[in-house]
């Protein structure tokens, strides 16, 4: 219905334009046409503009974190397996895990055995594990054989970071890397096509709960740029701070997966709370 009024518009506006000034215009110029001076075919562009991106739009769970100095929500941790198939049934799509190693950043958080246990219990979702580690490659190995469908990783934190990304794809997984506020994407101009996944960090990673680091959103729109010039299927993920303020200038810069964990697991109603955040993506 949605391309039968907009194709009617177009013929309706560009006929009556041709006729005015006697001009003949192929198929694309007629589009171009209406879409500069018919406001009722760039509203109808807009909105299926919109469509799109609530579609493809991917809400991952951030996992609680386990702090070493005490605990942040530790009592989920007690029913896990309950809380990951709440939120998901909420309408959550992926489960993302953020693994740290109190080397790479300053906190220690869960292991594959976690990853393995949500399997067991029968959680069938796309898992998307974060390990902000160093090393890198033999605990990636780990998770895979656990159950994780995608693995990302800091550049920082691999010696070789083609090699890294081979190993993961060879052992049949996805495979990400994964920017901190303040490091360069130069490195993707060399693998990029090798990805399934760029994740870039709207905070320092470490602990949950920190405040969006607005200038990340450059980072996002640049790295936009490249996936649509690669022509590739790679998804473009944003972590930290993500919320109702938040998601929206996220997807605006071009982010099509959002990590959110605080910001559902700190709420009471897990639905309302995931649907309010799909009503903010622009």
């Amino acid at each position: 219905m949605i391309k039968r009024i907009f194709y009617f518009s177009l013929l309706l506006s560009v006929g009556l334009q041709a006729q005015q000034q006697a001009t003949v215009l192929d198929l694309q110029g007629a589009i171009e046409y209406g879409m500069a001076n018919n406001p009722s075919m760039q509203n109808a562009s807009l909105e299926i503009q919109k469509a799109y991106k609530e579609r493809w739009a991917t809400i991952a769970i951030g996992l609680p974190q386990i702090s070493a100095s005490g605990s942040y929500q530790a009592a989920n941790f007690a029913t896990l397996g309950d809380e990951v198939k709440n939120v998901l049934k909420a309408g959550a799509d992926w489960i993302h895990f953020d693994v740290m190693d109190n080397h790479y950043v300053p906190n220690l958080t869960i292991g594959p055995m976690v990853c393995k246990s949500l399997r067991d219990y029968g959680v069938k979702e796309f898992i998307d594990v974060h390990l902000m580690i160093d090393p890198v490659d033999n605990l990636a190995q780990d998770f895979i054989k656990a159950g994780a469908d995608l693995i990302s990783f800091h550049p920082e934190a691999s010696k070789h970071v083609h090699r890294s990304i081979s190993a993961i794809k060879e052992a049949g997984c996805k495979a990400g890397l994964v920017f901190n506020p303040a490091t360069p994407l130069s490195i993707l101009d060399n693998v990029i096509e090798d990805l399934d996944l760029v994740l870039i960090m709207s905070v320092n990673p470490g602990f949950g709960g920190q405040s969006f680091i607005h200038s990340s959103l450059e980072k996002v729109a640049i790295v936009r740029q490249m996936i649509d010039a690669s022509g590739k299927d790679i998804r473009l993920e944003i972590d930290g701070g993500i919320n109702n303020e938040t998601i929206g200038l996220a997807s605006e810069a071009g982010a099509d997966t959002f990590v959110a964990g605080s910001a559902i697991f700190n709420t009471e109603d897990y639905e309302n709370t995931i649907s309010t955040l799909r009503s903010k993506i622009i």
